[in-house]
């Protein structure tokens, strides 16, 4: 009950005893306090009535918690109960004299909450004859104010001091109408760009872009694949255009800094920077910072009033908000120390649980929307005779709070504006044993490197070179496919959260591929723990079981995850899943791009998400650049996509060696110092128009040896015959 939550904050006050000085000895107690809290923090209390409890505090718990009282104005009462006895019994008995003027949020007005009569007759007119002013515009408010507050002192008015606060919410709301229609009006006379990314938005995106720098602090729930990231990135850099936003903070999954550093490189031309390393080094990058700092939820642990103090974000941006769901939890309290004007919550999945994340969730962007937790719970929960809910209630008015700040878009909603097909990368760290496993091996092929650099290796070296590059791979996923017990899969972390989001859509499949099979059997455990139906296509598994297979991921809605190795990577038919995740990347982009061909083909009426996942700092994460040069390659010569006369091929000649040098180095491998002789050979290819044809010829034209053959031009015309 009410009383309840009164007594807790009695309670507190009797244990906490903060320090308490008043502002206004004049008015021993209908006066102005100030409340100094154990950790520092200093507000002010006003007493307006003892008998109906009528008081203001400027800690945010008075301001949400609907009570009219915190733990500051108990302390008050108290102190005032023991130290001016007899002043405080007669004030419980007696009307304050002084005329008190407060806010009514809900009716927009100002009100005079007591002594009305003795309003001098000047400012009277300003108030009907109940006493309230109606407040149509900023305006017209803060010059009643002007007048209210140039009488204050002499005519023992008090101004209370919680109409600073709403004040301050009716002038944001204010500008950021006026600030939006001054925009759009530029953006039609050509003053502004109708994009503020370096490439075109899509519309859907563009009203994203527009929901959060205009709303302020609001929430971006789209579902996965439509760009959250990318629209959150446009808002920041028209809030920058706007003057409104020199810094911003953007939290995300540790694993996603990169992607969100290579989002921000291609779409916006703005400075960033990436926080890493000990406490000494991140005070001094918040102290330093560019437009964008991108930091991670663990940092923020032990960082958020550092940030506060130092960097004095603008814009705090989180990603993959989900981190904060659980109210209680070390991260969410973290985070919630956070102070900006601008707050962008980005997660496809608001509510994975239970109705408190989202609860969780909008209470970081605005802890009046739905007030304390015991008065949400109350409203929304039925409870049981012991205080354990059993059903929700009034969902309507859960939306109906929310929806000026929510905004959510399914890919069904924007299909028509959608590319068939988005790719993202996703980095994730290796574990610390891992990482040394990992780094031993590494070292094993440097050195085996160096040697075939000064001579030939021996079979049986290379054989030990090619046996070691495997199992750096493997590493990448976990030593778990090595035999080892060790299960760690930092990757499986990432693939909790995508089928977090799969769960609160049951009209999304997807297709999970590893080279390995024993990565499966960790992606299988988690489903099961999600509660994920699951279809198992191995070489291990028998033609007609695998036939059996395919059509329970077709036919059954409850089949939600097709595990698949590269036995499923060609020949399959499989357009009812809309999210291909690649758990490892393979060699060959022609691999890749089969094991993406069994979703995104022909018939599929989704658009299509790709999701890599790769082990950052690792071969794995090297190999993405001899994937795009083979990829680019490929879609040059054989379908005569872009501009030849632009693009980096590498000599015809380069060994094994020096691409595997290239590859693990990650620098570009050094160019041709002669002049190759040129030669031509005229090709007539036949084909059924497969790019595994057409790579195999690319692949032929390697008998012609050492004179490094390079095709010039390439005539194409597909026939039907």
């Amino acid at each position: 009950t009410d009383q309840d939550e009164v007594n807790r904050r009695i309670l507190r006050a009797r244990e906490e005893q903060p320090a308490i000085r008043n502002l206004t000895p004049e008015h021993p107690v209908f006066g102005n306090f100030e409340v100094k809290s154990r950790s520092g923090v200093t507000y002010e209390v006003e007493i307006r009535d003892v008998a109906r409890r009528q008081c203001g505090c400027t800690c945010v718990d008075f301001q949400i918690n609907g009570l009219g009282t915190c733990k500051h104005v108990e302390a008050v009462r108290l102190l005032l109960q023991a130290t001016r006895k007899s002043a405080w019994n007669a004030a419980a008995k007696n009307d304050s004299a002084r005329i008190d003027i407060i806010p009514d949020p809900q009716a927009s007005a100002l009100v005079v909450e007591r002594n009305l009569s003795s309003l001098p007759r000047a400012l009277r007119a300003l108030f009907d004859a109940e006493g309230r002013l109606a407040v149509n515009s900023v305006e017209t408010l803060e010059a009643a104010l002007a007048r209210l507050s140039e009488a204050a002192t002499s005519d023992g008015i008090r101004l209370s001091l919680l109409i600073a606060p709403w004040l301050a919410s009716l002038r944001a709301e204010e500008d950021k109408r006026s600030l939006r229609r001054d925009y759009e009006r530029k953006v039609q006379a050509g003053e502004y760009p109708p994009h503020e990314t370096l490439v075109p938005l899509y519309p859907y995106q563009r009203e994203g872009m527009l929901h959060l720098a205009f709303t302020g602090r609001a929430l971006l729930a789209d579902e996965m694949g439509l760009g959250k990231t990318i629209q959150a990135i446009a808002a920041c850099a028209l809030l920058h255009r706007l003057g409104k936003a020199r810094r911003v903070l953007i939290v995300t999954p540790a694993s996603l800094k990169t992607e969100w550093e290579e989002q921000i490189t291609h779409f916006t031309p703005l400075p960033h920077r990436i926080v890493y390393g000990p406490k000494r080094d991140r005070l001094a990058a918040y102290d330093h910072a560019p437009f964008f700092t991108l930091v991670n939820y663990e940092q923020m642990l032990a960082d958020s009033l550092d940030v506060n103090a130092r960097l004095r974000p603008d814009i705090v941006v989180l990603d993959e908000a989900q981190r904060i769901k659980n109210w209680s939890s070390k991260t969410a309290q973290a985070i919630k120390r956070l102070r900006s004007p601008y707050a962008f919550v980005l997660t496809g999945t608001p509510v994975e649980n239970r109705l408190d994340e989202l609860y969780s969730l909008v209470s970081f962007l605005n802890p009046g929307i739905f007030g304390p937790l015991f008065r949400f719970n109350r409203e929304f929960y039925r409870l049981d005779e012991r205080g354990r809910p059993e059903a929700y209630l009034q969902l309507a008015e859960v939306h109906r709070r929310i929806r000026p700040y929510l905004l959510r878009r399914r890919k069904s909603d924007v299909e028509t504006e959608l590319p068939s097909r988005t790719d993202r990368n996703l980095f994730i760290k290796l574990g610390n044993a891992q990482r040394a496993d990992y780094a031993a091996h590494e070292q094993q092929v440097s050195k085996l490197v160096h040697l075939a650099k000064r001579r030939p290796l021996t079979p049986k070296e290379q054989q030990r070179l090619l046996r070691e590059l495997a199992v750096m791979r493997i590493l990448c996923d976990t030593p778990h496919i090595l035999g080892d017990d060790d299960r760690t899969c930092p990757k499986l972390d990432e693939l909790d959260r995508i089928f977090d989001e799969l769960s609160a859509d049951p009209d999304v499949k997807v297709i999970v591929f590893s080279e390995w099979e024993r990565m499966l059997e960790l992606v299988r455990d988690l489903c099961r723990r999600h509660g994920l139906g699951y279809a198992w296509h191995t070489g291990s598994v028998p033609q007609q079981k695998r036939r059996a297979e395919i059509r329970l991921f077709k036919d059954d809605p409850a089949c939600r995850v097709f595990l698949s190795t590269d036995s499923g990577g060609v020949g399959l038919n499989l357009q009812n899943a809309s999210v291909v995740v690649n758990c490892d990347l393979p060699w060959n982009p022609a691999k890749l791009e089969q094991r993406i061909a069994r979703a995104w083909r022909k018939h599929q009426k989704k658009p299509v998400t790709v999701l890599n996942l790769i082990a950052e700092d690792t071969i794995e994460h090297r190999m993405l650049g001899v994937l795009d040069a083979k990829r680019t390659l490929a879609d040059g010569v054989l379908d005569l996509q872009g501009n030849l006369d632009e693009v980096p091929l590498r000599p015809g000649g380069q060994s094994f060696v020096q691409r595997l040098e290239q590859t693990l180095s990650g620098a570009p491998a050094a160019a041709a110092t002669t002049t190759p002789r040129l030669f031509s050979i005229p090709v007539v290819l036949v084909t059924d128009g497969s790019l595994t044809h057409q790579l195999k010829f690319l692949k032929s034209l390697q008998v012609l040896g050492p004179r490094r053959a390079l095709v010039q031009s390439v005539q194409y015309a597909p026939s039907s015959s």
